[in-house]
């Protein structure tokens, strides 16, 4: 099962906004929007809401695949998140989220008996390519038990 298909199997607001897992790797994960009336705003865009759970979904992809390999000792837990809309959303959108972090250097702190903290930036961008929100959620990686 990809890391999309998992996703959408065990996160509702994932399945029920229809989000599009376009790639998943430890480097960058792209979520996409389609455009859907049932989620439009007062404009006809994108709702603000949706397009958090794009961005949050998206973040959550990477972590995943970033860290997808110490599920056996420690949880990914968002810890905070700020989003700022920047322009006009119209039509389908995409997610594309990075680490702001090495990966080994979290590790390295969750080896060292620590609760590491890191962020993930995402921007939203419209079809045109013009980016719509720029989005920041921290993650922790809580130890098991």
């Amino acid at each position: 099962m990809t890391i999309g298909e998992m996703l959408a199997a065990t996160v509702p607001m994932a399945r029920t906004l229809n989000l599009e897992f376009v790639e998943t790797t430890p480097e960058k994960a792209v979520v996409a929007l389609p455009d859907q009336g049932d989620f439009h705003n007062h404009v006809g865009g994108p709702h603000a809401g949706a397009m958090f759970t794009l961005g949050e979904s998206a973040s959550g992809a990477i972590v995943l695949a970033a860290f997808g390999d110490q599920l056996s000792r420690a949880v990914p837990l968002a810890v905070s998140a700020e989003i700022a809309y920047k322009k006009l959303a119209m039509g389908p959108v995409t997610a594309t989220a990075t680490l702001g972090r090495p990966a080994a250097d979290v590790v390295a702190e969750l080896d060292a008996g620590q609760r590491p903290e890191f962020p993930v930036a995402i921007a939203i961008q419209r079809g045109d390519g013009a980016v719509t929100g720029e989005m920041t959620v921290i993650w922790t990686l809580r130890p098991n038990g």
